[in-house]
C-alpha cells in the first residue's frame, strides 16, 4: 500500500540519470506500492524501482526537482511536474513521521522522568517532609515550640495571665477536663476571640470566658473542642506547612527551628476560622469529663439553633455539682480574678 492512496495512480514524465556519467534519459515516473516506479518513456519498461523512504530530494526548493535513491547513489531523477513534487514531499513527511526515532524517544522518555520529578518534588516532598518531621519530634520539643509560639502570641495579645491561685485553678481545670498529663491552659488578655491550640498539648483561652461567664462549664467546652481540633489536625503540621521547607528540613536535620521561624505565626493562627467538630465527638468528650455542654453551647449560639444537638443530647443536663464539680467554687473564684486588673 502506498503512504497515501490518493496518489496510487499518479504518473508525471522524468529526466533520469543512471550514474553519475552517464546519459540523461526520459522516463516516466510513477508511485508504486511503496516505491517510485521509473520506467521508459517509449516502451514502458521498467529501468528502476526506488524505495519510497530511501528517495532523498538533492536541492529543496527548486524546481525541478532532483531526487537521489540514497545518499551515495550516483543516479538521479529531475521531475518538474508540481503535483509529483507535491507528492513525493507528502509522502516523504508521512513516512518520516512514522519512522521510529530513538533520540526523540529518549527525550521523552527523559521528559516524563524529570516531569515526575518535578512532581514529587513540588506536590508529594512537601507534604511527606513536613507530615514525617511532625511524627518523628518527641512531645518534649512539641511543648517547647508551643511554648514559643506562645510568647509569639504574647507579642500580639499581651503575656499570659498569672497569680498563685490561679494558675493552681487552671491546673485543676487540666486535671478535671484531660486527667493528670501534660496538658497546659494559659488566660490571655488580649488577642484570642476564645480559644486556640498549640503544640505540645498548650491550650490558650480569652479572659472573657472565665471572668464574663457564670460557670466554669462554658470555658470548659470551649476546651474540651479546642482540644479535639488538635487531634483531628495536628497543629505541629500546620504550623511546618506555614514555616517552610528550609525550617521544616532544619528542625527534622538539627532538632531546632530557625530563631525567627515562629515569628507572625500569632496573626495567622488568631485569623483562620475555627474547623467545626463533629457532635457527636464533643458530646463523648463532655460526658467522659463529666461537664454538661448546654453552657458551652448557649455561649457559641446563643439562639441555640447551631448547637441544638449539643443542647439535647447534654450528658449532663443538670450541670455538674459537689464532688463532681468542673472546680471548686474558691478555685473558679481565682480563675475569674486571674488577670487581676
Amino acid at each position: 500500500m502506498t503512504a497515501l492512496t490518493e496518489y496510487q495512480r499518479l504518473e508525471c514524465p522524468g529526466i533520469w540519470r543512471e550514474a553519475a556519467g552517464a546519459q540523461r534519459r526520459e522516463v516516466i515516473v510513477a508511485l508504486g506500492d511503496a516505491t517510485v516506479v521509473i520506467s521508459d518513456s517509449r516502451s514502458e519498461r521498467a529501468l528502476a524501482h526506488w524505495s519510497l523512504p530511501a528517495v532523498l530530494r538533492l536541492n529543496a526548493g527548486e524546481l525541478p526537482a532532483l531526487y537521489a535513491p540514497g545518499d551515495e547513489a550516483g543516479e538521479t531523477l529531475e521531475i518538474d511536474e508540481p503535483a509529483m513534487v507535491a507528492a513525493l514531499e507528502k509522502v516523504h513527511s508521512i513516512i518520516e513521521a512514522r519512522r521510529p526515532h530513538p533520540g526523540r524517544l529518549r527525550m521523552t522518555v527523559l521528559g516524563s522522568v524529570l516531569a515526575g520529578v518535578t512532581a514529587l518534588g513540588v506536590f508529594w516532598l512537601p507534604g511527606a517532609l513536613v507530615g514525617h518531621t511532625a511524627a518523628a519530634l518527641p512531645f518534649a520539643k512539641r511543648q517547647e515550640i508551643g511554648v514559643g509560639l506562645l510568647t509569639d502570641l504574647a507579642r500580639v495579645g499581651g503575656a499570659p495571665c498569672a497569680s498563685r491561685l490561679g494558675d493552681s485553678a487552671l491546673s485543676q481545670l487540666a486535671t478535671k477536663l484531660f486527667g493528670t498529663g501534660a496538658t497546659q491552659i494559659f488566660v490571655m488578655r488580649d488577642g484570642v476571640t476564645d480559644a486556640v491550640h498549640l503544640p505540645g498539648q498548650i491550650l490558650v483561652l480569652n479572659r472573657a470566658l472565665v471572668e464574663d461567664q457564670d460557670t466554669p462549664e462554658v470555658a470548659a467546652g470551649y476546651l474540651l473542642a479546642e482540644r479535639l481540633r488538635a487531634e483531628d489536625s495536628d497543629p505541629m503540621v500546620q504550623l511546618l506547612q506555614w514555616a517552610g521547607l528550609r525550617a521544616t528540613f532544619r528542625l527534622l536535620t538539627t532538632g531546632n527551628l530557625p530563631e525567627d521561624a515562629l515569628t507572625g505565626y500569632a496573626e495567622v493562627l488568631l485569623t483562620t476560622p475555627d474547623a467545626p467538630v463533629d457532635d457527636a465527638a464533643l458530646l463523648s468528650r463532655f460526658a467522659a469529663a463529666g461537664v454538661g455542654s448546654t453552657a458551652y453551647a448557649y455561649a457559641v449560639d446563643p439562639s441555640g439553633e447551631s448547637v441544638l444537638a449539643l443542647i439535647e443530647a447534654d450528658p449532663h443536663p443538670g450541670g455538674a455539682t459537689g464532688r463532681g464539680a468542673v472546680l471548686p467554687d474558691e478555685a473558679w473564684v481565682s480563675l475569674q480574678g486571674i488577670c487581676g486588673d
